[in-house]
């Protein structure tokens, strides 16, 4: 078999031939669903080059230019046309199995309905055509299917007509006004209970909104239509983008690959994000749900009515979506938590690929399959590449910048580039060494001295910027970095609060007329997806975590606090001395539970610990087993003597009915069941009491550090009532999957037969497999090679199941360098197993090469 090849973004070229309008006649009818697609095709240019389209697993029956049969070549993927003809209508006729589809890619069946997900390449699985994202065309579909078992038959754009067929059929068809690639064109056809609603625009327009789920669902759909009239509001508000169709439909479904899609109009969603009541959603569901509601809201300008010239150019708009969903809701929301959860996926997942064998720039140069850069890097990191933009502009010229970007590109596939010269233009401030940020691979590093000079009353900040060498070569030349500071005082006043413009290799910066050395809190709020090397004392962060003006430095603080604890700890043990947590962390902790004033939300993140795999990623070579021991040990001192604070805590906060109240008490349980067995009695009795998913599932994780009666019991009745409700068992499977004990991986494989999971479905498959392997740090990375040989298997039945899921679940295998050589060598070894697979997927092969070599 030959090794799939690399595509370069230096390679690019305009396509040959362009589409402008495409009509697809859909007849579904299960094993073989026929389909016509009728294209106006126009060659680009002067050659004579053939017309060659794309296609995957397609069964080809018929095709004509202008009415008569034409020739063509089929071969591996591809259908070359020979033509003469400069300007021509392409009829194909064909045919697929959706069936037999459980890649989930292009046409599919989730429970009965069918279903499409054409991003990145899916639309070639539907028919042959330039499938690439910088052929816009006008669309027009007609679907028939039985009525009875698909009353609904929708697709992209606006319904123009609809009609009876003999036999029982009947059909709809649908038009979309609006150029778009064929990565967005969707289609829907089941039978769902429907939500409707209505939004007003600002320019007076009704938008009918409808929200599609299953049956017996509709009372879950609730929170997902209020989302979108949010999110819709919102995009007026803050960026004056209206929406332009006379319909939104949201379809969710639980076979899906990702979390949602932007189809223009019809965004298919997994259940996961659309189905939500307080008895079967956590409060972290109902905000996930708002958030990526929002997210594909977005993309119909960010995304949709300007689009990517190539997939190279995927931060475009998943980036600058992201950024829009991370605004709307810090605007909705508490600002800090969200800046805080924001900058936990990029500390403990982004810095993590950034240092392994898939890192890229947020612009790759190199792909072997797209679908694996779907990826933190080009989605957060792309998304702090904004931020920054946004902090060296400002709110009004940033906003500038947007406007000048849609009047620009409307209607057009575009790159990076052309983002950046919109905000240049319109903000009169050069963004050529910025651009940097979309080209180099890696974390920089910033190291951080600092010195205080009495006689001149001078402070003074030392700054140096570096990055570690990547796979992918790419150049490491110094990046402009916003690096946000505040100094505070003795008396915790703040005396300098400003944002450092750090562009040079080293830069020196002076604060003359301080009559006392500062508290410096750096890289405030966390300005720039950097790694700050600075020898703080724990008086220093102490002071931060009391006085900071910024809620987020206070949080860092105190992550910093912990961090140092732990690893001190790790040194203790490997010199074989006690191990010891210094008084004063305690009192920091306390006063966080003491304090009046700060937002409960906010306390509950500072008593959240960082996890194994957050300390992990603060090393370049982890001690793991000591790590283990030294984690469970400051977890356990902290609990320990903060066990009055916490336990006033919970018993003041249990009853109160609000999210960021339910957040802080249930961590406060956490730690007081690391106390002592007898809080288990008090997480029992939550369980029992329970009015919501929130604080069940709460009572369940805080008794889930080790098997015990008690929580066998409850994990047993958790079982029985929501048995035959998907997404909470997939709360009760992830549950088992972060169990720490040498049962967990046995556990596992028996759940593999129980009636809830399927490797067909790519949510019960993250719950189970996915967190065990991304968050059960010391259990997947058992000594005797398990916990990789359990993964690796699981990775080679997915491999012809479903590629995708395989590759984004392989993740924390391919991640092994900072491990010891005993580890490291039973990783590659399960890594070389699964390169012998015979009809390795692209997806996997990218990724296990990379990381092998």
């Amino acid at each position: 078999m030959s090794q799939p090849q690399a595509k370069f973004l230096k390679d690019y070229q305009a396509p040959d031939f362009h589409i402008s309008h495409i009509n697809l006649d859909f007849s579904l009818a299960g094993k073989e669903t026929k389909i016509v697609a009728t294209s106006k095709v126009k060659r680009q240019g002067q050659h004579k080059a053939p017309l060659i389209l794309v296609g995957d697993d397609i069964v080809l029956q018929a095709l004509l230019i202008n009415g008569s049969p034409a020739s063509y070549t089929e071969r591996t993927g591809e259908l070359v046309i020979d033509t003469e003809l400069d300007e021509f209508e392409l009829q194909i006729s064909s045919s697929l199995d959706p069936e037999a589809n459980t890649s989930l890619e292009g046409l599919y069946m989730s429970d009965g309905a069918y279903c499409t997900q054409c991003e990145a390449e899916g639309f070639r699985r539907i028919t042959y055509f330039l499938d690439r994202p910088d052929v816009l065309a006008i669309y027009t579909v007609r679907i028939t299917a039985d009525k009875q078992a698909f009353p609904y038959l929708l697709s992209n754009g606006n319904l123009i007509e609809t009609g009876e067929l003999d036999g029982g059929l009947h059909f709809a068809q649908w038009h979309d006004p609006f150029p778009k690639p064929a990565y967005l064109f969707a289609l829907v056809a089941g039978d769902f209970d429907l939500l409707e609603d209505e939004f007003t625009t600002c320019s007076n327009r009704k938008v009918k909104l409808q929200v599609y789920v299953d049956k017996g669902n509709l009372h879950k759909a609730h929170h997902a239509m209020a989302s979108l009239k949010k999110s819709m509001a919102w995009d007026e508000s803050r960026f004056n983008l209206e929406y332009d169709l006379d319909v939104y439909m949201i379809v969710a479904v639980d076979f899906f690959n990702m979390g949602a899609m932007e189809n223009k109009g019809l965004n298919v969603f997994n259940t996961k994000f659309v189905l939500a009541d307080k008895d079967s959603a956590t409060d972290d569901d109902y905000h996930g749900i708002e958030s990526v509601v929002g997210h594909e809201y977005f993309h119909n300008w960010t995304g949709n009515r300007v689009t990517c010239r190539d997939w190279f150019q995927l931060s475009l708009k998943e980036g600058l979506t992201v950024f829009r969903d991370q605004e709307f809701s810090s605007d909705l929301g508490s600002r800090a938590v969200n800046r805080i959860h924001a900058i936990k996926v990029m500390k403990n997942q982004q810095f993590a690929e950034d240092s392994g064998p898939m890192a890229h720039p947020i612009r790759p140069e190199s792909v072997i399959e797209m679908n694996n850069f779907y990826t933190v890097t080009v989605y957060n990191k792309g998304a702090e590449v904004i931020r920054m933009m946004h902090t060296l502009l400002g709110e009004t010229s940033f906003q500038k910048g947007m406007a000048l970007y849609f009047e620009r590109h409307d209607g057009q596939a575009v790159t990076c580039d052309d983002f950046v010269a919109a905000m240049q233009d319109a903000s009169g401030v050069d963004l050529t060494q910025f651009k940097r940020w979309y080209s180099q691979a890696g974390t920089p590093q910033v190291d951080v001295t600092e010195e205080f000079n009495s006689q001149t009353s001078t402070y003074t900040l030392t700054l140096g910027q570096s990055i570690p060498a990547t796979p992918d070569g790419s150049a490491k030349l110094p990046l402009h970095i916003p690096f946000d500071i505040e100094l505070i005082d003795n008396d915790g006043q703040s005396i300098v609060n400003k944002v450092l413009d750090f562009t040079e290799a080293k830069q020196v910066f002076e604060f003359k007329g301080l009559t006392q050395k500062p508290v410096a809190s750096l890289l405030q709020d966390f300005s720039a997806p950097v790694k700050l090397c600075f020898d703080y004392s724990v008086e220093q962060l102490v002071h931060i975590m009391r006085y900071a003006s910024s809620e987020v430095a206070k949080w860092e603080a105190s992550v910093a606090l912990f961090s140092q604890s732990v690893w001190q700890n790790v040194e203790r043990l490997q010199a074989q001395q006690a191990m010891f947590i210094d008084p004063r962390i305690i009192d920091a902790f306390k006063g966080v539970l003491l304090a009046e004033d700060l937002d409960k939300a906010l306390m509950a993140e500072i008593l959240t610990m960082p996890s194994a795999g957050s300390l992990i990623e603060q090393t370049q070579a982890v001690d793991l087993d000591n790590l283990a021991l030294a984690r469970e040990f400051v977890v356990g001192e902290i609990a320990c003597q903060c066990e009055d604070e916490l336990a006033a805590t919970v018993r003041a906060l249990t009853g109160v009915d609000d999210a960021a109240t339910r957040s802080l008490k249930n961590i406060g349980l956490y730690l007081l069941v690391k106390v002592d067995n007898s809080y288990s009695s008090l997480a029992s009795e939550q369980f029992d009491q329970a009015s919501n998913m929130t604080d069940s599932l709460a009572a369940l994780t805080a008794l889930n550090a080790e098997p015990s009666a008690m929580r066998e019991q409850l994990m047993t009745q958790f079982e029985q009532k929501w048995l035959k409700t998907p997404l909470v068992m997939d709360k009760w499977f992830a549950l088992h999957a972060t169990l720490n004990h040498t049962c967990c991986i046995d556990t596992l494989k028996s759940l593999f037969e129980h009636e809830a999971f399927s490797f067909n479905n790519p949510n019960r498959v993250r719950s189970l497999i996915g967190v065990f392997a991304a968050m059960n740090t010391f259990e997947f990375h058992r000594k005797d090679g398990a916990g990789y040989q359990f993964l690796a298997d699981a990775i080679i039945k997915l491999n012809t199941l479903n590629p995708q899921v395989a590759a984004r679940i392989i993740t924390p295998l391919i991640q092994f360098k900072k491990f010891d050589q005993q580890r490291q060598s039973l990783m590659i070894s399960q890594l070389k197993r699964i390169l012998q697979v015979d009809g390795l997927s692209k997806d996997l092969y990218e990724k296990v090469t990379k990381a092998l070599a």
